[in-house]
C-alpha cells in the first residue's frame, strides 16, 4: 500500500550489512516449513483468498518489462512446489493493494490507469532535502474485476487519491483511504450500494487498514502531526500529493470507526499491521529498535499495547504479514536470500505458536 520504497531503502542498506543469505534465521521459532515463493524483482502485499488457496500480490521487475507495480494471482503451492502466477491487472498505469472478495470470484485493487497508461512519475526527493516521502497519486481509484482481470468495474470516483482497500470477513464492507475531504482519512464502503461513510477524523495520514478476523474491529497505521512545524510540513506535502511516513503508530477502533484509539507509542515507523487469527493480537512491521531507520522486522503485540514480541530477524526488511483465513499459514515479504540485490520476495510458512 504505497510502501515499496521502504523495502528499496532497506534493501540498499542491507547490501552492506547482511553477512550471508538465508531463508530462516535463528530465533524465528514461529516459522515452520518456510518457503520462498518469488525470486527477483520487488514483490509485496501478498494476501490470501478467503479459502486460503490463492494469493494476490503486486510486482515490479524492470527485467520483465514491469516498470511499476502490477497485480498477480497464483495458487499457494504445496511444500517444495513452484509458485506459478499470472498477471491480472491491465499492465497500464500503476496498481496497489490487491484483495480477494469473499466469494473468490473477484478481486479489488487500486490503479492509476485512468490517469495514464504509463507509470506515474516518482517524486524527486532531492527537491525535499532527500526526505523520505511517498507519492499519493491523485489518479489512484479502486476497481473490482474478475479473478482473471476481466470485467473491470470502478468502485471509487472522487477527485484525488483512493486506494488501500481491504474487505471485511463477511465481504459486505470495504475500508479504504481517501483524500476526498481534504485529508488522508479512512472510509467504509457498502459493497452492495457503494455508499461511503467516513470513519476517522484527526489530522494526519490514516491508512493500511484491516478488519479483524471476527469482523468486529478495524486496525490501521496513522501519522499524527502535532507541532506547528509538523502540521505545516504535513499540509505542504499533502498539497503536492505527498506524505512523509517516517513516524507512524498503530490504531484500532470498532468496525464502525467508533472508539478509535492509538495502541503503540514506539516512535519511527510502525505499519503494515494485521490481526492474528484470534482477533486479539496484532502482527506488524517496525524499525522501532533501530534509530538509523532499518532493519524492519515483524513483531506481535496485544491489542492493548502489551506483550511485544519480536518475530523475524532479517537485517534489511520484513513486512506485509498476513495470516491465512484458516489460521494455519503466514505470508510476508522480505529482503532475505536476495543475493545482495535490492529484491524483495514473498515467503510463506506454517505458523507455530
Amino acid at each position: 500500500m504505497i510502501l515499496m520504497s521502504f523495502s528499496n531503502k532497506a534493501a540498499t542498506d542491507a547490501v552492506n550489512h547482511t553477512l550471508q543469505d538465508t531463508i530462516l534465521y535463528p530465533d524465528e521459532h514461529h516459522f515452520k516449513n518456510l518457503q520462498q515463493l518469488t525470486f527477483g524483482g520487488d514483490n509485496a502485499e501478498a494476501y490470501f483468498s478467503a479459502d486460503s488457496k490463492y494469493l494476490i500480490f503486486q510486482r515490479t521487475n524492470p527485467k520483465e518489462g514491469l516498470y511499476c507495480d502490477q497485480e498477480f494471482v497464483g495458487k499457494v503451492p504445496a511444500s517444495g512446489e513452484k509458485f506459478e502466477y499470472t498477471r491480472v491487472s491491465s499492465g497500464k498505469g500503476r496498481t496497489t493493494c490487491g484483495f480477494f472478495t469473499k466469494d473468490g470470484m473477484h478481486i479489488i485493487y487500486a490503479s492509476t490507469y485512468l490517469g495514464a497508461d504509463t507509470c506515474p512519475p516518482v517524486p524527486d526527493r532531492k527537491k525535499y532535502g532527500n526526505k523520505y516521502i511517498w507519492p499519493i497519486y491523485a489518479s489512484f481509484d479502486i476497481f473490482m474485476a474478475d479473478t482473471d482481470g476481466k470485467n473491470i468495474k470502478r468502485l471509487t470516483d472522487s477527485p484525488g487519491y483512493d486506494a488501500e482497500g481491504t474487505l471485511s470477513p463477511d465481504g459486505t464492507q470495504m475500508v479504504f483511504t481517501s483524500v476526498r475531504d481534504g485529508d488522508l482519512e479512512l472510509y467504509l464502503m457498502n459493497m452492495k450500494t457503494l455508499k461511503v461513510k467516513r470513519v476517522t477524523n484527526h489530522l494526519g495520514y490514516d491508512g493500511g487498514a484491516w478488519f479483524s478476523p471476527d469482523g468486529t474491529k478495524l486496525l490501521w497505521r496513522a501519522s499524527t502531526p502535532k507541532t506547528p512545524e509538523e502540521i505545516k510540513e504535513y499540509k505542504d506535502f499533502l498539497a503536492e500529493n505527498l506524505v512523509a511516513p517516517t513516524n507512524m503508530e498503530l490504531w484500532i477502533a470498532n468496525a464502525d470507526g467508533s472508539n478509535a484509539h492509538q495502541i503503540t507509542s514506539f516512535g519511527q515507523a510502525n505499519w503494515a499491521p494485521a490481526y492474528l487469527p484470534d482477533s486479539k493480537r496484532i502482527i506488524f512491521a517496525s524499525n522501532q529498535e533501530y534509530k538509523r531507520g532499518y532493519p524492519f522486522n515483524l513483531y506481535t503485540i496485544n491489542e492493548d499495547g502489551t506483550n511485544l514480541q519480536k518475530i523475524s530477524r532479517d537485517k534489511g526488511f520484513d513486512a506485509f504479514p498476513m495470516f491465512s483465513p484458516d489460521g494455519k499459514k503466514i505470508v510476508f515479504c522480505s529482503n532475505r536470500n536476495n543475493g545482495g540485490t535490492h529484491d524483495t520476495n514473498i515467503f510463506i510458512a506454517d505458523w507455530v505458536e
